[in-house]
This record gives C-alpha cells, structure tokens and sequence, in this order.
C-alpha cells in the first residue's frame, strides 16, 4: 500500500478527484480544499495499491500537476483495511512485484549524486580492499564488498535507458568514473606512504595470494557472477522487498579491483593494474547489462498490467 499526497491548483481538483474515485486500486481519498498555502491550492490524499501507482502517477503528469503543484508517494509499512485489501485484490499484478518508476527514478538519481558520503564511503572501503590484498583477508575483501556504495549507480545506468533519462545516464557515468578515480587516487598516496615505510612490499603485491586472487584474474565466472548479481541487485531496488541486497554487494569484485589498482601503480606492476582494470571493466559492465536487461523486462510485463488495468476501469466509467 503507498499513501499518495497531491498539492494541485484549486481549479484541477475536481477533475483530479473523479479520476482517483473511479480508479479500483484507489482504497481510501481524503481532500483539504484551500489548504495548501504555496503554491496556493488543494491538498488530496489517497491511498493506493502499489500495482495500481504507475498508471496513476502517469495520468496526473498528463495533467501537469507535478509542474503546477507536487505528486509525493510514500510506503505505508503496516496497515489495517479492508476497503485496502480489496482494492489490492481488484487491482491486476502482485504488490511485491509491483514496479514504481517514479520511485525509481528517484532513488537513481539520489544514488547518483556525487557528494562527500559517496567518495567517503567508496574510498574507504578501496582503502580497506587494498589491505585485504596485502593480508590476503578473505574477510576484509567482504568487507570492503559491503561497504561501496557503487551498486546504486550502475542500477542507474539501466534505469537510464529503460526510461530514456540520458541526464541520468550522464550523471551515473559521471559519479562512476569520477569516484573509482577519486577513490583510486587517494588509495595510491596512502600506499606510497606505506611503501615508503617499508609496510608494504613488491612480494605483498604480486606474491602468491591464493584467497584474493580472483580480483585480478577476471574469466567467464566473473562476468556471469556480475550479470547474476546485477540481476538480482535490481530487483531488489525495484520490489517492496530488498532483502538481496547485502548478497549483491558481496558477490561482485568492483571495489577489490579498485583497490589492486593502487597498489599496482605504486609498485608499477603492469599485470596486477590490467587485471584489475579487466576485472572492475567485467563487473560494472556485467552488472549494468543485467540491471538493464531485467528492467526492460520489468517495463514490458508492467506495461502488460496496465492493459489489463485500463479493461477494469473502462467498465465501472460505462456503468456511471
């Protein structure tokens, strides 16, 4: 269930209403007249089945209330109704499986935001990959899997093109390249330090390593994992239930291979920096092709239920 509030121009509220009182997804509608203050207005509040909010969204932006007012939705965690219940049984599709682009959308644009979290987070956790290779920890490899915050922006890239937001695609390629390089950067100076000091050597780089080697020695399982991985990581933004994420940051090498990068530069070792630059290459693309693929498909069996949608709604309008 997804509360939905709408601030509208006094003059669309009418129309606004009969559409939303018509629409069999629609359990509950409420309207405050005159009290929005800015922009000055209507508030209407709604609550509405997931599998039903993206054809509603997209009849209110065929109006242009987000240009002259707001759209806002929200998750309604727990709920008692049985007014509810049955708009979520008349409304064709499953609420888990339920795709809301609009929140989507959103979610891939703050995902893409390049700002001090972002670096921060994915610095630190190339900084922690670099000494999982030093140590040849199993345990910090997972760690610093867990800790970057790149996922979100290679979810964009798909997001992107599904929805034809090629700002977004800019701006996902954007934070990409320019937090690995970031990232990469200051994971090269603290290992000219550690060098320096005699803390790291050319034997801790390129030395046996038999439980972190597979982050420069990418082959076909590293691009499958990605493409799995991927897969799995947009569902997970996509459904109500987001339970795979941890297991999707844990299983791709993106980070890792960052990380390996580093110390390859420091100690110039031109095997250990194109294997890893192969093997963060395979990962994203891997990831950002799933991520795409899945919600193409996403898209088409979404667009099936909104057919089956407009055939329910067309026979209560009839019977008026």
């Amino acid at each position: 269930m997804l509360h939905l509030r709408i601030m509208a121009p006094a003059a669309m509220t009418d129309e606004i209403l009969d559409d939303l009182d018509s629409d069999c997804a629609v359990s509950g509608l409420t309207v405050f007249r005159g009290a929005a203050v800015r922009p000055p207005g209507d508030l209407i509040m709604a609550q509405v089945a997931r599998e039903g909010a993206n054809d509603i969204v997209e009849r209110l932006r065929e109006r242009k209330v987000h240009q002259q007012g707001s759209i806002e939705l929200a998750n309604v965690d727990t709920w008692l109704s049985r007014k509810g219940f049955e708009a979520e049984v008349r409304t064709p599709g499953s609420s888990s499986d339920a795709v809301v682009w609009a929140q989507v959308a959103q979610r891939a644009y703050e995902d893409t935001e390049l700002n001090w979290t972002y670096l921060s987070f994915l610095t630190l956790a190339t900084v922690i990959a670099s000494i999982a290779i030093i140590t040849d920890s199993e345990i910090l490899t997972v760690g610093a899997m867990v800790l970057g915050p790149e996922f979100g922006a290679v979810a964009a890239l798909g997001v992107a093109l599904v929805r034809k937001r090629y700002m977004l695609l800019q701006l996902a390629i954007r934070t990409l390249v320019a937090g690995f390089v970031a990232a990469i950067g200051v994971t090269i100076l603290l290992a000219l330090v550690g060098r320096g000091l005699g803390w790291i050597t050319l034997d801790d780089v390129i030395g046996p390593r038999p439980n972190t080697a597979f982050i420069y020695t990418p082959d076909k399982w590293s691009f499958i994992v990605a493409v799995i991985a991927g897969a799995a990581g947009v569902l997970s933004i996509t459904s109500a239930k987001s339970l795979g994420m941890a297991g999707v940051f844990i299983s791709v090498t993106t980070v890792p291979a960052a990380g390996n990068i580093a110390l390859g530069v420091v100690f110039l070792n031109g095997s250990t920096i194109w294997g890893s630059v192969a093997q963060l290459f395979v990962n994203v693309a891997g990831m950002a092709l799933a991520g795409w693929l899945t919600l193409v498909l996403q898209e088409r069996l979404w667009s099936r239920v909104s057919v089956r949608r407009a055939r329910h709604l067309v026979v209560p309008r009839r019977m008026l």
